[in-house]
């Protein structure tokens, strides 16, 4: 699923300590529930933080493979280009 919201409150949950910063974020969020019988018996909740923190501005994605909502974005369009930070790693010259 894509999480998108605006950083207007403190989410210790998901941003521990961090107060709002005003700015919107897209991520694609992975729930896996776990089912016995009728209950559930677990939940996990995955997420890239990288991406979070670089919407946010409290990280600086130019040197580092994070993709930011460009993650979100693929996830609704699947004709965008993938891997994109593959040719971040290549050195320059490798690149032609």
């Amino acid at each position: 699923m894509i999480f998108a919201f605006t950083h207007s409150i403190q989410m210790d949950w998901m941003l521990p300590g961090i107060a709002p910063t005003g700015l919107p974020v897209q991520i694609p969020l992975v729930a896996v529930v776990q089912f016995e019988g009728d209950l559930i018996a677990f939940e996990r909740i995955y997420w890239d933080q990288a991406s979070v923190l670089v919407q946010i501005g409290l990280l600086d994605a130019a040197f580092l493979p994070v993709s930011g909502a460009d993650s979100a974005h693929k996830v609704l369009d699947p004709t965008l280009p993938s891997n994109q930070l593959i040719m971040r790693g290549r050195a320059p010259d490798a690149a032609s």
